[in-house]
C-alpha cells in the first residue's frame, strides 16, 4: 500500500516538486473565466494557458504548475443529477497540472510524472500496480515509457483517438496524450468476455489519475500539420489521486470531506454512512464546496447563465437537505466548514465567508418560500385527486410542478407514495420530452431559463426587434407578444407582472455588464411600467415590467420610454469603463484584461486580472489619467466593421461577449482606447463630468475588482463619506467621553482600594500614625481627595501622599487631624518633603501642597517623612 498523505499534502507535494524542476507557480485561476464566452465555468488547468498554447500570449516563463479549482455543471456538462449516486462525480473539484509553452516535451513530461508518482520522496507509488496508456499510433511515447522510464511493454495500453487524442477544437492546437492509470487490485475484477482490462472493459478497477497531453499538431480544414512550438497540458485530478493515496474506493471516502460531512450531520441530528442514506450527505457537501467557491469568485444568483446554474446547484442540495429533516436554511452553515477544509489552500473562501453565507442563507429562504407554495399545490391536487376518485397524478400535473416549483420527479414520487398515490412517470416523461422537443425547434443556442425557452418557441416566426437606443429614447412601435412570468402568452390588466415583446424599441437590453434600460410603455390609458430589459439569442428584445393601467394585449401600438436619466448616468459609467481599462493596462501593465464588469446608473464595477492590491500611488495614477482623457473632451465615436479589421485595428474585445463576422467598435478620441462592445456611450468624454475610485479589493486568485463612480455619482459618493466622517467623529466624540468617565471611576476605585493598602501601612513616630505613600492619580484634586480619606480612617496622625502627573511632575499633599493641631505643622512638613524631589511648596498647618521636578526620587522623599516628622516633634 502507497504511504497515507492528506489532500493537502499531495497538492502541495505536487507544486514543490514541479517547482524543484523549474515550473513558476501559478496560482488558480478564478472560476469565471476572463475573455472566453465558449465557458461558463473553468473547468480544467488549461484554461488560463489557453492563448498562450495558442500563440495569443507571451508570459514570462515557459514552465508552469498549477493547483486549479475546477467546476464541471452546466452546458455540456449536464450530468448533475449524478453527483452524490457515484464514486467520482463532482461539480467541484481541484486539477493539478504541469505545463510546458515550447520547452520541453514528451520525455521530459512523462518522466517528472513517474518520478513523481513512484519516487519514496514524493508520493512512493509500487511501480507494479501502475499502467500507463498512449495514443495508437505514437511510437514516440512508447519509447519513453518502455526504453527511457522502464515501463515493461506489456503495461502500455494503445487506445484509440476517442480516448488518447486531445483537441481544443474543430480546429487549433491537438495532439495525441497518455494516461496513467492505477490498478486496485484482481478482486475488483469485472466480468468483461474479453477480460477486465483498460482496453475491454475499463471498468473501476482501473483508476485513471493523470492525464499527459502534447500539443504538437495543428488541426486546420485541410488535416493536421505539425506545430513549431509544442507544448504539454496535464491534468492530475487530486481527488482522484486522493483516493489511491488513503486507500480508499471512493472519492467520498477521502480527508478532505470529511469535516464537511462532520457539519452536515452536526446541523442535521443524523449520521453518515454508507448506504442509500450517505446520498444526501454528498449531494450537500459537493454542491455546497461548489457554491461557496462560486460566490468567493463573485457569482451570484440569477435567472441566467452562471447565476442560473448556481441556483440549479443550491436548489438541488436543499431539495436533498429534505431528506436529513431540514425544513429552513442550513447550507449556509455549511459553507463555514468548507472554508476551514479549503481556507489555506484558497484564501479566497476564508476572507469572502461572511459575504458566501448571506448570499448562500438569502438564497435558501427565497427556495424553502417556493417548496412551501410547490407542497401547497401538491396537497391541492391529492385532495382534488381523492374527491376525484383517482389514484394517479396526471404526469402533466407532475411536469406543471418540476416546471413551476422545481419539484423534482421523486418529491412528488415521495409525496404521493405517502398518501397512498401513485404518479404516471410516463406522462411525466412525455411532457419533459414535448417542452424539449419545443425548445430545440425554437433555438440555436441555449436559453437560461425554462421560462424564456418558451417565450423563444411561441417567437420561433417572429421578426427579431429592433433596436433603436443608440440615437433615441423614445420610439413607437406594435405589441409582437405578451407572455407572464412563466413564459405563457397572456393578456394582461393593471397589477399583472409581463414580458413584452415589441417590433422596434428604444430600450438596450442588458449585455456586456451594462444593465438593462428601465422606463415605461405607454399608450392611451395604458402604462407599464418597465423594470428590466433582456434579449434572447434569437434577437428579441423581453421587457419585463408591471401594468400599472389599462389593459396590454397583442396589437396594439405603444410609445416606449427609456428613463433618460438612468440611461445618461448609465453611458457615463460605461464609457469610464473603457478608459479605466485603457489606464490600468497603462499603469499596471499589459497583462491587465478585463475578467467581468457591471455598469449601473449609480456605479460602475470592473474586474481585472492582476496578481497582487493596487498601491495607493497606482489607483491615484489611474484617477489621473482617466480624468485627464474627461478633461481633454475627447469625442467618442463609434462603427461597424468586419471583426478580422477590428482586430487588426487592435480593437480589444470584452468579457463574456460572443461576436459575429461583423462587430461594433468604440473609439476614445484618436483611437486611445478601442473596444469591440455593443452598449451605450456619451458621445464626448466631458459629459463623465468626474471619475472617482471608491474601492479596490481582491474577489479570487488574480482576479481584482474596482468600484468607481462618475459625475453626480462622484458628489453623491463624496457626501456619503463625508457625512460617515462626521458622525463617525461624532461617535468618537462620545466613545472618548464614556472612556473618560470610565477611566475617572476606575481610578476612583484604584484610589479607595489603595486607601485600605496605605492605612494598614501606617508607621508611628513619637506615638502619631504616619501614612506616607504614592496615589494612583494623576492630577492635584484627586491626590487631595484621596489624602481626605485616609486622613478621615486614621482618626489621628498624618497624611502625606505623593504621584506623578501627566506632565512628569511630582504632585504632594500633606494633611494633619485636628487632634495634632499645635504638634505638626503639615506646610512646613511638605515643604521639606518637596525639596528632595527639587521642588517647593507650603500651606496651613493642617492641610498643604507642593511640588518636585525630580519624579525619580519620589520615593526617597516620601521615604523620609518619619525623619521630618521626627525632627519637627523633637525627637
Amino acid at each position: 500500500m502507497p504511504k497515507y498523505m492528506t489532500g493537502s499534502e499531495i497538492r502541495t507535494a505536487f507544486i514543490e516538486f514541479f517547482k524543484s524542476k523549474g515550473h513558476t507557480h501559478v496560482p488558480s485561476s478564478s472560476l469565471v473565466p476572463h475573455n472566453d464566452p465558449t465557458l461558463l465555468f473553468t473547468n480544467a488547468g488549461m484554461n488560463q494557458f489557453k492563448d498562450t498554447f495558442l500563440g495569443l500570449e507571451k508570459r514570462d516563463y515557459s514552465r508552469a504548475v498549477t493547483a486549479q479549482k475546477c467546476v464541471r455543471a452546466g452546458g455540456k456538462h449536464n450530468d448533475l443529477e449524478e453527483v452524490g449516486f457515484t464514486a467520482r462525480h463532482h461539480t467541484f473539484f481541484e486539477m493539478m497540472g504541469n505545463f510546458s509553452f515550447g520547452d520541453y516535451f514528451k520525455e521530459e513530461a512523462l518522466a517528472y510524472a513517474w518520478e513523481f508518482i513512484t519516487s519514496p520522496e514524493w508520493l512512493g507509488l509500487p511501480k507494479e500496480r501502475l499502467w500507463v496508456s498512449i495514443y495508437k499510433d505514437d511510437d514516440e511515447a512508447f519509447d519513453v515509457w518502455h526504453n527511457k522510464v522502464g515501463v515493461p511493454a506489456d503495461r502500455i495500453v494503445r487506445l484509440g483517438e476517442k480516448d488518447n487524442f486531445w483537441r481544443m477544437g474543430d480546429t487549433g492546437p491537438c495532439g495525441p496524450c497518455s494516461e496513467i492509470f492505477w490498478d486496485m487490485g484482481p478482486e475488483h475484477a469485472c466480468d468483461h468476455p474479453k477480460g477486465c482490462a483498460i482496453d475491454t472493459c475499463g471498468c473501476d478497477r482501473w483508476r485513471e489519475f493523470w492525464n499527459n497531453v502534447f500539443m504538437q499538431y495543428n488541426q486546420t480544414a485541410e488535416g493536421l500539420v505539425p506545430l513549431e512550438r509544442t507544448g504539454v497540458d496535464t491534468g492530475l485530478g487530486l481527488e482522484r489521486m486522493a483516493t489511491i493515496m488513503q486507500g480508499v474506493w471512493s472519492n467520498w471516502e477521502i480527508d478532505l470531506w470529511k469535516p464537511i460531512f462532520a457539519r452536515i450531520a452536526e446541523l442535521s441530528g443524523r449520521t453518515y454512512g454508507d448506504g442509500p442514506e450517505a446520498v444526501p450527505f454528498r449531494v450537500i457537501a459537493d454542491h455546497a464546496r461548489c457554491c461557496t467557491f462560486l460566490i468567493a469568485d463573485g457569482v451570484r444568483f440569477s435567472n441566467e447563465g452562471r447565476g442560473y446554474v448556481m441556483r440549479r446547484i443550491l436548489r438541488r442540495a436543499v431539495r436533498f437537505g429534505r431528506n436529513l429533516g431540514f425544513t429552513g436554511p442550513f447550507i449556509w452553515q455549511v459553507a463555514g466548514a468548507v472554508a476551514d477544509v479549503m481556507g489555506d489552500a484558497y484564501p479566497e473562501v476564508r476572507a469572502e465567508l461572511p459575504t458566501i453565507q448571506e448570499e448562500l442563507r438569502r438564497e435558501e429562504e427565497r427556495f424553502f418560500r417556493t417548496l412551501e407554495q410547490g407542497m401547497a399545490r401538491l396537497e391541492e391536487i391529492l385532495r382534488n385527486m381523492r374527491q376525484d376518485g383517482k389514484s394517479t397524478v396526471s404526469g402533466q400535473d407532475a411536469f406543471v410542478l418540476y416546471d413551476t416549483y422545481g419539484f423534482p420527479l421523486d418529491i412528488v414520487r415521495d409525496v404521493a407514495r405517502e398518501h397512498g398515490f401513485t404518479v404516471d412517470e410516463q406522462g411525466y416523461q412525455a411532457a419533459m420530452a414535448e417542452q424539449k422537443a419545443r425548445a430545440r425547434a425554437a433555438r440555436d443556442v441555449s436559453y437560461v431559463t425554462e421560462a424564456q425557452t418558451r417565450i423563444a418557441a411561441h417567437l420561433e416566426s417572429v421578426a427579431p426587434t429592433a433596436f433603436v437606443g443608440y440615437t433615441e429614447l423614445s420610439a413607437e412601435g406594435r405589441v409582437l407578444a405578451v407572455f407572464d412570468e412563466e413564459g405563457n402568452p397572456t393578456g394582461a390588466g393593471a397589477g399583472s407582472s409581463v414580458v413584452i415583446v415589441l417590433d422596434r424599441t428604444p430600450f438596450y437590453a442588458e449585455g456586456g455588464g451594462q444593465v438593462g434600460d428601465t422606463g415605461c410603455i405607454v399608450a392611451e390609458g395604458l402604462t407599464v411600467e418597465v423594470e428590466d430589459c433582456r434579449k434572447l439569442p434569437s434577437g428579441h428584445h423581453l421587457h419585463y415590467g408591471t401594468v400599472q393601467q389599462g389593459f396590454l394585449e397583442v396589437g396594439q401600438r405603444v410609445e416606449a420610454q427609456v428613463d433618460a436619466g438612468k440611461r445618461r448616468a448609465t453611458q457615463k459609467n460605461h464609457t469610464a469603463t473603457h478608459l479605466l481599462h485603457k489606464a490600468l493596462r497603462a499603469v499596471l501593465g499589459t497583462h491587465v484584461h478585463q475578467a467581468g464588469s457591471l455598469v449601473a446608473p449609480d456605479r460602475l464595477r470592473f474586474d481585472f486580472a492582476h496578481t497582487g492590491p493596487m498601491t495607493p500611488e497606482q489607483i491615484a495614477a489611474v484617477e489621473e489619467m482617466v480624468n485627464g482623457e474627461i478633461e481633454a473632451a475627447e469625442p467618442v465615436t463609434w462603427t461597424e466593421m468586419p471583426i478580422d479589421e477590428a482586430k487588426a485595428l487592435g480593437a480589444m474585445a470584452l468579457f463574456g461577449e460572443k461576436y459575429g463576422d461583423v462587430v461594433r467598435v468604440v473609439s476614445v478620441g484618436d483611437g486611445w482606447s478601442r473596444e469591440l462592445c455593443g452598449g451605450c456611450h456619451v458621445s464626448n468624454t466631458s459629459q463623465i463630468q468626474y471619475f472617482k475610485v471608491i474601492s479596490e479589493s481582491g474577489i479570487g486568485g488574480g482576479v481584482r475588482r474596482i468600484e468607481a463612480a462618475t459625475g453626480a455619482g462622484v458628489i453623491r459618493h463624496l457626501e456619503e463619506a463625508q457625512a460617515r466622517a462626521a458622525e463617525a467623529q461624532e461617535q468618537l466624540r462620545g466613545r472618548v467621553k464614556e472612556l473618560e468617565k470610565e477611566l475617572e471611576q476606575l481610578r476612583a476605585k484604584l484610589a479607595a482600594s489603595e486607601t485600605g493598602s496605605l492605612v494598614e501601612r501606617a508607621r508611628e513616630v513619637g506615638g502619631i500614625k504616619v501614612v506616607a505613600g504614592t496615589a494612583p492619580v494623576a492630577t492635584m484634586d484627586d491626590l487631595r481627595n484621596m489624602t481626605d480619606v485616609i486622613r478621615d480612617k486614621l482618626g489621628s496622625g498624618v497624611v502625606v501622599l505623593g504621584a506623578v502627573a501627566g506632565d512628569g511632575k511630582v504632585n504632594l499633599v500633606a494633611a494633619v487631624t485636628k487632634d495634632l493641631a499645635g504638634r505638626v505643622h503639615a506646610g512646613k512638613l511638605i515643604k521639606e518633603v518637596a525639596q528632595i524631589c527639587g521642588g517647593g511648596g507650603g500651606g496651613r498647618p493642617d492641610m498643604a501642597t507642593a511640588g518636585g521636578k525630580n519624579p525619580e526620587r519620589l520615593g526617597e522623599a516620601l521615604n523620609a517623612v518619619p525623619r521630618l516628622l521626627g525632627e519637627q516633634l523633637g525627637l
